[in-house]
């Protein structure tokens, strides 16, 4: 089925996410009560609230997304590009930006939206996201009312699992059985919050992040049994 999918129709992404603020200190009293309210399952006994935080990018209720990358297909006769490019600065405008992506290029039926581990993450972070900052959700993002053969969207941790409902399997895994160079050469997702916030760093997240929608691309590549990408063929926008 993936196969007949032509790769022009498919956007990939990935985006990154840290908590909404630097320091657990700045939420108010009400925000940190709903903070260890939100987390007391996963902390159990072993972390206070505060030191929980530095996770709470994972939460859209509690983080926020400091970049969206995204690429697609380009192909003419013999030639395949990789186009890549990146949003960043305030949520609001990364949003505003990606939704305009989608839009004006993505909006078609044809169109399809992937990513890793994206149905459970990264889609849904977007939309809640969006709603927070009061930005209209694009229809490629809204469920509502679809049927789930209507969801224009492809997981590559979903189709890896072939029916497998018990195992997560990370990119960087997935990546490495599949002999498909490794995106997390450098930092990884525990680190992007001290990246951004500590070292300031937006070029090293955005690099990342890139990284990451590439090594997507290869893998679905690799269930297609199609030639990897080379170096040649991807353009940084």
């Amino acid at each position: 089925m993936i196969e007949k999918i032509p790769l022009e129709n498919i956007l990939f992404l990935d985006i990154e996410t840290v908590p909404e603020h630097e320091n657990y200190n700045h939420l108010d009293q009400d925000l940190q009560y709903l903070w260890e309210q939100k987390t007391q399952y996963q902390r159990k006994d072993d972390y206070t609230p505060e030191a929980f935080y530095d996770r709470a990018g994972i939460w859209a209720e509690f983080g926020k997304i400091i970049c969206i990358s995204a690429g697609y297909f380009t192909i003419k006769g013999d030639i395949r590009n990789f186009r890549v490019t990146s949003f960043f600065g305030t949520e609001e405008k990364i949003l505003k930006d990606f939704s305009n992506l989608i839009n004006n290029h993505f909006s078609h039926p044809q169109h399809i939206l992937c990513g890793h581990n994206a149905k459970e993450f990264d889609f849904p972070f977007m939309a809640r996201r969006m709603i927070i900052n009061g930005i209209h959700i694009p229809q490629k993002l809204n469920l509502f009312g679809k049927k789930p053969w209507e969801v224009p969207h492809l997981d590559t941790m979903e189709l890896w699992k072939f029916g497998d409902y018990k195992t997560f399997t990370s990119l960087k895994l997935l990546t490495k059985v599949l002999g498909i160079p490794s995106p997390k050469d450098d930092i990884d997702g525990s680190q992007v919050s001290h990246t951004f916030y500590v070292e300031k760093d937006i070029d090293r997240i955005i690099t990342y992040c890139e990284k990451d929608v590439i090594a997507v691309a290869q893998v679905l590549l690799r269930f297609r049994r199609e030639d990897l990408l080379v170096e040649e063929e991807i353009i940084h926008i």
